[in-house]
């Protein structure tokens, strides 16, 4: 069957209109782990990469049968080895970098003008998206594409052989080289985009249940303040093989634009995300309040932040006395509301749906910009 989507672009809004419906989101088949730890997505890293050392060279001289006197036969030491990262798309996070990163030394010359071997490069994967910078928080790299590489530190080149020093004046040298030593550099590693949906919200307002409920993701859960400090990501996936990540980001509190609570380390989350999508507790008689406070801090952070795709997952829906409230939600927010309820699964259907229409859009403005 052949899905036929029409997109509109007005000046600065994109609508969609359907005339088939969207993929559906798909039940996970693989049982969530039952491992005691759960693993933090980790976006952001110090790392210390060492090129390899250069080989060195070798002093040697020949001796053959009734020839003492051959001449000298050293040959020169290997290159060390480069530290070279790679963006891939079988990595998400920097779980797996290592905070010190070294490349292997080159081989040592030998006699009979036999050169050591060069080292194999370490090439580290990281995922696409992942910038560099400097001690000084420069810029060096920013690796947007898949396959693009970059040398985090070059190895040492070898050192000659005394075969290499043989001239017209000097027939039998007796000095060589020593490898020269490699680059050893720090960067700190940052990955700019971490997740297509970021949850947004006050502490406490059910992001990370709502995330355990729609994906295999194991956020903490704990009915006190402030249970995630580090996001989690999640994936949810369609029926055409598409996936989206989805971010439990920390949870934000007023002057959080000032630093206050997690302020930027929360903030930093919420910048590399394609849309927000506003968790909110209805059972709170101050929802709309505590609405308009997320929107003021996102705004004093960047400006920008409005023009990105939003919408409210009002959530808790399966309380008592809470239906006012999403009404009052509806008529001042200004956004859609989605009625959702993350403990007991009620709407997430159409939350997912969401989803995935907010992502092809995106994917839309991408591919056409320009």
């Amino acid at each position: 069957m052949i899905k036929i989507i029409k997109y509109t672009l007005q000046k600065t809004k994109l609508t969609r209109n359907y005339s088939k419906k969207l993929p559906n989101p798909l039940r996970s088949t693989k049982p969530r782990s039952i491992r005691p730890s759960v693993q933090n997505f980790i976006d952001s890293k110090s790392v210390r990469v060492i090129g390899g050392k250069g080989g060195d060279g070798c002093i040697s001289f020949l001796h053959l049968w009734a020839n003492e006197r051959a001449g000298p036969d050293g040959g020169d030491g290997g290159n060390g080895a480069h530290v070279i990262f790679r963006a891939s798309s079988n990595v998400k996070d920097l779980n797996h970098v290592l905070s010190v990163i070294k490349g292997e030394d080159g081989g040592k010359g030998m006699n009979k003008d036999c050169c050591g071997k060069n080292a194999q490069h370490a090439i580290v994967d990281v995922p696409i998206g992942t910038v560099f910078h400097d001690e000084n928080g420069k810029i060096i790299a920013d690796l947007n594409e898949n396959g693009v590489l970059f040398v985090g530190a070059r190895g040492g080149s070898g050192g000659k052989g005394n075969h290499y020093f043989i001239t017209d004046i000097e027939q039998a040298p007796k000095i060589s080289e020593y490898g020269a030593l490699g680059e050893d550099l720090r960067y700190n590693l940052e990955i700019r985009s971490i997740a297509q949906i970021g949850f947004i919200g006050f502490p406490n307002a059910g992001k990370s249940t709502l995330l355990q409920a729609i994906t295999r993701a194991r956020p903490k859960i704990a009915p006190y303040p402030f249970t995630t400090l580090k996001p989690h990501i999640g994936m949810v996936q369609f029926d055409d093989y598409e996936q989206i990540a989805v971010a439990d980001l920390p949870g934000i509190i007023p002057g959080s634009h000032k630093n206050k609570g997690l302020g930027f380390r929360f903030l930093k989350h919420i910048e590399r995300c394609v849309a927000f999508v506003y968790v909110l507790d209805v059972s709170d008689e101050n929802v709309l309040e505590k609405f308009e406070v997320l929107r003021f801090e996102l705004t004093q952070f960047n400006k920008e932040f409005v023009e990105r795709p939003q919408f409210i997952a009002a959530n808790k829906i399966d309380l008592a006395g809470v239906k006012r409230n999403v009404e009052i939600l509806k008529e001042n927010c200004g956004l859609e509301v989605i009625p959702v309820s993350g403990k007991l699964g009620y709407n997430l259907l159409e939350l997912l749906r969401k989803f995935r229409d907010v992502y092809d859009v995106s994917n839309f403005k991408v591919r056409n910009k320009g």
